[in-house]
């Protein structure tokens, strides 16, 4: 019965309070260095002599519960302790460490180590050295700490709790028990017929990217190594991942006709891919044959040829052996494949390369796509066109192309985006509009025309007419810093700064001028980029300076020639290289700082 007008929460609390006070009464365990220090703290573990008047009911302490003991055993715990068979600086509880080193002891690193700290008590050591002795000691305690939070673990009930569970280590004995119990694939026989039936079969109207790709009785199965360099047939095949692995598989090579997954047969014996309703053949274009000396024929047929045992005198030989597979599948932009092809590298296996390795790979190719043309990898060539890019309007993608294929915008610049003026032995800017010269890297180019104005054409109109000449159709934003850069790199590429100047002729400063463009200078700096032996050439910054000049007024009927031209430079930043070596280790060594007394 609990007293009259308290409340039930507030018993609670002043039981818990006196299960504190009570064990607060506990006495520590003090000892020096002259006794065993885990002997002498384990002795006073017993119960202590209690001083509670008779008949008051024992407050419930911590050995009440069914509490474990702990794995870990703090008075025999040195987190400072380092080095092995040697004694650490500053670290009490180091068992390395005589008298002799204490004497040189500045303080405890560590001077409290405890258990857990969730528990409502806990074991814990305090280190302290005592000074006054000759020579010094360390002063070893082990106490039982409270802790004052009332929300802490007071009973353990669960003893696996308490410490970590030893994994169990995979072997030869047991690796089929763990795959069973596990969530991922299973290398039984049996679980392969319940692994066509979990995969996600396509509900979409087309093919998405990772979806396992379908066959006319299941999925089309692409070998792979999963948990070791063993092959695993059951890894289906995702739309638009490319993959190129080598698997080992163990096999025995008097039974190499039996086994499924060195014959032509295992991988093209599902002759068509289902694509929705429709369904596409799977085509073997073409079958290799590699001898034991590495020589390589190419069949004329396409014929599944069986692996054969075949006996050459005192050695065992299999023929017709699957070494490499290769799929090739050709996709529209709507995600329907259009296309299979499958090619075999064939060998001869003897009992000297046993295990045997294979390789397999997938590529997916887009119809009526070209390859892009590279202009360096990854450092530009000198003599091939820079890649240059654009983005027309905010929030576009961003479109690049280089200067030997067609431009992604519909103009009649047949060569890229970053050109120049072509000359001509005419030199008429007129007669070859729109045709221009790509600009190469490395070569310093210049070129020019002439534009014949005839009649009082307005300035602004003849200004404008100018700049489409010497910027051409669609100027572009962006230069590639590498021959083999990327479009969705953006954040890579090098943006091309525009600068534009103005000059005044001093006779026509007074009279009626026109301020129009006479060249456009383009300066591309560069440097040399990667190791001292194979440098790359990397593009750094790029300028664009418009050059503008004043050109009087003309008068009725007058003709006059204006002469415009483009030039463009390229600049070598590249710093001197100087040879570099190691630093030196540095020696971070510390000491007492009563290392040298008495002498300092």
């Amino acid at each position: 019965m609990r007293p009259r007008g308290l409340p039930p929460l507030l018993v609670v609390l002043l039981g818990c309070w006196a299960s504190v006070s009570a064990q607060t009464e506990a006495t520590p365990a003090v000892t020096t260095e002259g006794l065993n220090s885990t002997e002498a703290a384990l002795a006073t573990f017993g119960t202590s002599p209690s001083t509670r008047p008779p008949g008051t009911p024992r407050a419930p302490g911590p050995s009440s519960g069914p509490r474990p003991t702990p794995v870990t055993d703090v008075a025999a715990l040195c987190v400072c302790d380092l080095s092995p068979a040697q004694c650490d600086v500053n670290c009490c509880c180091d068992p390395d460490c005589s008298s002799v080193d204490f004497s040189v002891f500045s303080a405890c690193s560590v001077p409290v180590v405890t258990g857990d700290s969730q528990f409502c008590s806990q074991k814990a050591v305090i280190y302290s050295l005592n000074f006054t002795a000759n020579p010094p000691q360390r002063v070893f305690e082990l106490v039982d700490q409270i802790n004052p939070s009332i929300f802490c673990i007071h009973i353990t009930n669960y003893k696996p709790a308490l410490s970590f569970i030893n994994p169990e280590v995979p072997d030869e004995n047991n690796f089929d028990t763990l795959m069973k119990t596990s969530d991922g694939f299973t290398l039984n026989a049996e679980s392969y017929i319940s692994f066509t039936t979990k995969l996600d079969i396509p509900t979409a109207a087309k093919y998405e990217y990772g979806v396992p790709l379908q066959t006319s009785d299941s999925f089309l199965r692409f070998p792979s190594s999963l948990t070791s360099s063993l092959c695993t047939d059951n890894n289906p095949a995702a739309f638009l991942v490319n993959q190129a692995v080598k698997c080992t598989r163990k096999i025995n090579l008097e039974q190499c006709e039996e086994i499924e997954a060195l014959s032509m047969a295992f991988y093209s014996m599902s002759s068509t891919l289902q694509v929705f309703t429709l369904q596409v053949p799977i085509t073997v274009q073409s079958i290799v044959i590699q001898s034991l000396n590495k020589t390589l024929t190419r069949r004329e047929d396409t014929d599944v040829l069986q692996p054969t045992l075949v006996n050459a005198g005192h050695f065992s030989l299999c023929v017709n052996v699957v070494l490499e597979v290769k799929y090739s599948l050709t996709y529209t932009d709507a995600g329907e494949v259009t296309k299979a092809d499958l090619s075999f590298l064939l060998g001869t296996v003897s009992s000297i390369v046993v295990p045997l390795q294979q390789k397999f790979e997938i590529h997916f190719l887009q119809e009526n796509t070209q390859p892009v043309p590279l202009s360096g990898n990854p450092g530009y060539v000198v003599g091939l066109p820079l890649a240059a890019g654009f983005q027309p309007h905010k929030g576009y993608p961003f479109w690049f192309c280089r200067g030997w294929i067609y431009s992604s915008l519909h103009t009649t610049n047949r060569y890229g985006q970053l050109t120049i003026l072509h000359s001509t032995t005419e030199q008429d800017c007129l007669a070859l509009e729109g045709i221009r010269t790509p600009v190469l890297f490395g070569y310093t180019m210049q070129s020019g025309c002439k534009l014949r104005l005839t009649g009082a054409l307005p300035c602004q109109l003849i200004a404008q007419k100018v700049k489409s000449l010497l910027w051409g159709q669609g100027f572009p934003d962006y230069v590639a810093p590498f021959g083999n850069s990327q479009a969705q790199d953006m954040l890579d590429w090098v943006p091309i700064h525009f600068i534009t100047q103005s000059f005044n002729r001093k006779h026509f400063v007074l009279q009626d001028s026109c301020q129009l463009p006479g060249a456009l200078v383009i300066e591309v700096k560069w440097t040399k980029y990667g190791s001292l032996l194979n440098p790359q050439a990397k593009i750094v910054n790029v300028t664009a300076n418009l050059i503008s000049s004043s050109f009087p007024e003309a008068n009725s009927g007058n003709e006059r020639t204006i002469l415009i031209s483009t030039a463009v430079t390229f600049v070598d930043v590249s710093a001197p290289a100087e040879a570099g070596f190691r630093a030196p280790p540095a020696i971070n060594a510390r000491l007492p700082f009563n290392f040298f007394f008495p002498f300092v």
